[in-house]
């Protein structure tokens, strides 16, 4: 039996409307919780965030967060609480290709989620050797997922002594402790398809090469569990979870910062926040019987008081430059998600992770949303996300003040030069962009100014992993990317039903795994 919160948890206070706070929300209603939420922004999402840029040809609605959607089956998990379901809250579209990759010998490979449809691709592309590794690829991950998902992902752990059980041989017996990156070389010998199928690693915060092969199933979720968009944006995943949360029964106070927790006999009692807009305003307070805290862990310990102890510092993922760009003409050729690879491939992890500088030969994804929602954009325009991995602010204290535009320029250089259909020119067709680097996520409270939180290390990874129970306050829960079980919008989900489970003291269901896998 894993622990719970002893003792009354009618009402939850909920820190937070991102998609960990809503996900937890939604279980705990669904448990028969009254629950009130306290979100510092005047709209959910939390880091699925959303801009508005606005031009005299009309508005680009831009996510200024996550661009890939995957396992969506969970957030209809999560509706499913209240008596919901996902279709008629949120219209998601599957893509195909997934992913367009582009390399630098001038070869494209298009991503398909669908067995015979990529079998068919690698075949084009690299050959009949090649299709029968992918395959075996395919059968791999989807045994990694398998056996890691309810026991590994999607549970609490309160000591390693929990993994113990049939899953981990299992595990073991797939390689899941091995490197990924030599796991998947062995399978696929094209470099091209080793890449496609491990860089999802980078998400974890590890290069591939060193990553755990047990993080192979976040190339599961990429590659066969299927990528999704929401018409309306990625905005619309959290305005539809606290839509339906509202419906349910939850109070949201948009524009209230969390400020402090009052405590009695090792328990909060309440939580105080401010108005988040007027600094010196009228503190209030909500009373409760259970909070669960999402906010990065540098805020959490602030509201907590105190920092846990760990053997070894926290380790974080490298961050990420961000440019939204709005075009004033659109670009057809364009997928919705490419992939455009640099000839460097470990240099580049070594450069980011290890040396503290930037790429010297970049991948980047670019993401454009309107080839699925062109409503996104002004009639005849088009919006791009352009993102490269960088350092975090602790690895490099880079002057992003003054490189920044610099930078901005290089990467849409980069970009041309490379002839990508659909890129050539783009620099001079931007109406309107906004460039988001390691400076802005450290100001907006992130720590080491990374907006994908600790890395998955070994010592940073499941019951390893800085834990959502708080030591020293017994109703305290933790949900968010910063604790178990990790980074990314499926793992988010899963720690705000974990959080919720916590309280709730319900037990794990089963998980399915999508159709096609």
């Amino acid at each position: 039996m894993t622990r719970t919160v002893p003792g009354p948890t009618d009402h939850v206070v909920v820190v937070g409307a991102g998609l960990a706070g809503l996900s937890a929300t939604l279980h705990l209603l669904g448990a028969g919780r009254r629950v009130t939420l306290l979100e510092r922004a005047e709209h959910p999402g939390g880091r699925a965030g959303r801009l508005d840029l606005h031009t005299g040809s009309g508005t680009f609605r831009v996510d200024t967060g996550p661009t890939v959607l995957t396992m969506p089956d969970l957030l209809d998990e999560a509706f499913a609480a209240v008596g919901e379901k996902l279709e008629e809250r949120l219209d998601l579209v599957a893509l195909d290709p997934a992913y367009r990759t582009h390399f630098a010998d001038g070869s494209t490979i298009d991503l398909h989620t669908d067995g015979d449809a990529m079998e068919a691709e690698v075949r084009r592309v690299c050959g009949p050797q090649a299709a029968a590794g992918y395959r075996r690829t395919r059968e791999w991950l989807t045994a990694l997922y398998r056996a890691e998902i309810d026991s590994f992902i999607g549970a609490n752990h309160d000591s390693p002594l929990d993994l113990l059980g049939p899953d981990l041989a299992r595990l073991a017996a797939l390689g899941g402790f091995g490197r990924l990156g030599p796991r998947v070389a062995r399978m696929l010998p094209d470099e091209r398809l080793q890449r496609i199928f491990s860089f999802q690693a980078l998400y974890a915060g590890v290069p591939p090469h060193l990553a755990m092969a047990a993080y192979g199933v976040i190339a599961y979720m990429d590659t066969i569990g299927g990528v999704f968009f929401p018409r309306g944006g990625m905005r619309e995943v959290g305005q539809a979870l606290a839509d339906a949360a509202v419906a349910a029964g939850a109070q949201i106070h948009y524009g209230r910062t969390a400020t402090g927790l009052e405590r009695r006999a090792g328990r909060v009692t309440a939580v105080r926040h401010v108005d988040t807009a007027g600094p010196g305003g009228d503190t209030e307070r909500v009373a409760c019987d259970a909070v669960v805290l999402t906010p990065d862990l540098p805020v959490v310990r602030r509201l907590v008081g105190r920092t846990p102890r760990r053997p070894v510092p926290l380790r974080h993922s490298p961050s990420a430059v961000v440019l939204h760009a709005g075009l004033n003409r659109k670009r057809p050729d364009l997928a919705h998600h490419t992939i455009s690879f640099g000839a460097a491939w470990r240099r580049t992890f070594r450069e980011i992770i290890d040396d503290g500088v930037l790429m010297s030969d970049p991948s980047l994804l670019v993401t454009r949303p309107t080839a699925t929602d062109p409503e996104l954009a002004p009639p005849g325009g088009d919006l791009l996300f352009v993102l490269a991995p960088c350092p975090n602010t602790d690895r490099a204290g880079l002057d992003w003040a003054r490189i920044g535009s610099a930078y901005r320029d290089e990467l849409l250089g980069v970009l041309e030069a490379r002839g990508h259909p659909g890129l050539g020119g783009i620099t001079g067709d931007i109406e309107v962009s906004r460039l988001v680097t390691p400076a802005d996520w450290s100001a907006d409270g992130l720590a080491a100014g990374t907006p994908f939180s600790l890395a998955h290390t070994l010592a940073q990874t499941g019951p390893f992993r800085p834990r959502n129970l708080v030591r020293g306050l017994g109703n305290v829960v933790l949900a968010g990317c910063g604790t178990t079980p990790g980074v990314g919008i499926p793992p988010v989900l899963i720690s705000g039903r974990l959080a919720a489970r916590r309280i709730t003291g319900a037990a794990t269901r089963a998980r399915r795994v999508p159709t096609g896998a």
